[in-house]
């Protein structure tokens, strides 16, 4: 039987999957070696730390505050929240901004730059998502000097993709590859460098709904845009993620 390739989910939701513990064992089959739990909220990033310390090694914490779940009456529990938890994490997110949420934009901008400064304070890679918003969100986190970012799920602008690099930070491939085009010309500009794999658990993608062992999906798309071999980009994508979460695992060294 010929052996699957390693490869790191780095962006999933376990508090929206039914089944954790099942969803784990089905990655773990197809050769995933990691995944990376984010948060939203506080009661999110609860439970992705509570996947991670039930699965050390495999599944790793970050802890966020996502622009869809600003609430004024949380605001500060959750940033003394993150601020926090945050030494025990890979990674700060999910957060970002979303011109297409209700939230205010001079709102979302404010907490964003707090977040971006606990960040900076831990040295932390802080994983973004951005919608019509890609510009500003890495002009922010460029000014603010942070040394990793994680474009997640990245359609931006094709022409932003070069700065980006540049930065050394990192843009995500997910299974949307499977149907939209604007997903799949950026993630054809990526440099292999800065491209990472996930699968955003469990987000719908047509008639996939996605959980962790999907990021093989991922995989196999990001080969046909790239017309690369599985391996090739398996190599390079778990490299990368090793690199940018500082991950150290039994399963992802084999």
């Amino acid at each position: 039987m010929t052996q699957l390739p390693a490869i790191i989910d780095t962006h999933a939701h376990f508090e929206e999957l039914s089944d954790p513990q099942v969803a784990l064992e089905e990655a773990r089959r197809s050769g995933v070696v990691g995944i990376v739990a984010v948060g939203q909220d506080i009661e999110s990033n609860e439970k992705a730390l509570e996947v991670a310390s039930e699965n050390p090694g495999f599944v790793f914490p970050a802890v966020g505050y996502h622009p869809w779940r600003l609430s004024q009456n949380a605001d500060d529990d959750t940033l003394s929240y993150i601020d926090k938890k945050l030494p025990r994490c890979v990674a700060l997110g999910e957060v970002g901004l979303d011109y297409r949420a209700k939230t205010k934009k001079k709102r979302q901008k404010a907490i964003f730059l707090k977040l971006i400064a606990i960040a900076e304070k831990h040295d932390k890679p802080i994983i973004l998502h951005c919608r019509y918003s890609h510009e500003t969100a890495f002009r922010m986190v460029k000014e603010a000097g942070l040394r990793k970012a994680i474009f997640h799920w990245y359609s931006g602008p094709v022409e932003l993709i070069p700065r980006i690099a540049a930065e050394g930070y990192y843009m995500s491939a997910c299974p949307a590859l499977l149907y939209n085009p604007y997903h799949a010309k950026a993630i054809k500009a990526v440099p292999l460098s800065n491209l990472l794999l996930e699968t955003d658990s469990p987000v719908r993608y047509q008639k996939l709904k996605a959980r962790p062992v999907h990021v093989r999906v991922t995989l196999e798309e990001v080969a046909k845009v790239k017309a690369k071999s599985l391996e090739e980009i398996a190599e390079h994508t778990t490299k990368n993620a090793k690199k940018c979460f500082g991950l150290k695992a039994k399963a992802i060294d084999a």
